[in-house]
């Protein structure tokens, strides 16, 4: 027996490279809404699961390659340390997240309108 197109469910990940690269995706945008959330790096790399050093190679690597300041960060001394993220980052995750969107929503649409065809041809076979 055949599923339908409605037991179906189709999947898409979107990420930005340069020179071959990854430079931003899903995982790296966890990060950023991580500091954002906590304000602090060591915190955010706790949530998602990497080490504050790779976190931080992210942060520096995200960077140099979009050529903008993501992550501001304070020194410690008496009330911590902490970090918190640009203007120019909440910016970029705006757009990355309307990108992600769109995106799902065509992949979703075409999804629908391809297998629905397909569904309609076995029907009549």
């Amino acid at each position: 027996m055949q599923k339908s197109h409605n037991e179906l469910e189709v999947r898409s990940k979107i990420w930005i490279e340069t020179d071959g690269e990854p430079v931003f995706g899903r995982g790296r945008r966890f990060l950023l809404e991580a500091i954002d959330s906590h304000g602090s790096i060591n915190q955010a790399a706790k949530e998602v699961g990497v080490s504050y050093r790779k976190a931080l190679s992210h942060i520096q690597v995200m960077e140099q390659r979009l050529g903008i300041s993501l992550v501001v960060r304070h020194a410690g001394g008496r009330n911590g340390g902490g970090a918190t993220l640009t203007p120019e980052a909440r910016m970029f995750l705006k757009r990355f997240e309307m990108m992600e969107k769109s995106l799902r929503d065509f992949v979703d649409t075409k999804f629908k309108e391809l297998f629905r065809e397909q569904e309609r041809e076995t029907q009549h076979v």
